[in-house]
């Protein structure tokens, strides 16, 4: 069978955990596209204010299957 699918760029925000950047980015990403398959981790970033880690940041790539 073959398989065409897209892939685009996310960024996933999280003040909590890198892990949880993801879910965001993902389940965000579910709402308005379709047959989401596989992601793959670009980078990992964060932000400090103060000296504290007050966000986590994601970059993603994200595939779908084209219909």
């Amino acid at each position: 069978m073959d398989r065409t699918y897209k892939k685009i760029e996310l960024i996933g925000v999280s003040e909590e955990s890198y892990e949880q950047a993801i879910k965001n980015a993902i389940e965000k990403a579910a709402k308005s596209i379709r047959k989401l398959d596989w992601f793959e981790v670009q980078e990992q970033r964060g932000r400090v204010i103060d000296g504290k880690v007050v966000e986590f940041q994601v970059v993603l790539k994200v595939a779908f299957k084209l219909e």
